[in-house]
């Protein structure tokens, strides 16, 4: 199954306290077990004003839904084509 990841533009996402972003993953989970088991969130990165989110899905489409149903912008989403990392260089 793909992975995809998304880009969501947050605003002061690198200041959020513990709480908010307790609350924003609940609600992310939430919207998860609405979806079913074929979307899937992996992890996510949080920056200053940005949050990047990898999840596992068939397809965008299921990924938008995902962020519409839960309130999350979802500005950019991007197809994994593969991953490397230093083992790579070996």
């Amino acid at each position: 199954m793909p992975k995809y990841l998304i880009e969501r533009e947050i605003p002061g996402a690198g200041s959020l306290s513990p709480d908010q972003l307790q609350n924003i993953s609940q609600t992310s989970c939430n919207v998860l077990r609405e979806l079913g088991p074929e979307i899937q969130w992996v992890q996510s990165y949080v920056t200053g004003n940005k949050i990047y989110c990898v999840y596992i899905a068939p397809n965008e489409e299921r990924v938008r839904e995902h962020a519409e149903l839960g309130g999350f912008p979802a500005n950019a989403i991007n197809e994994i084509a593969t991953i490397i990392d230093p083992i790579t260089a070996e």
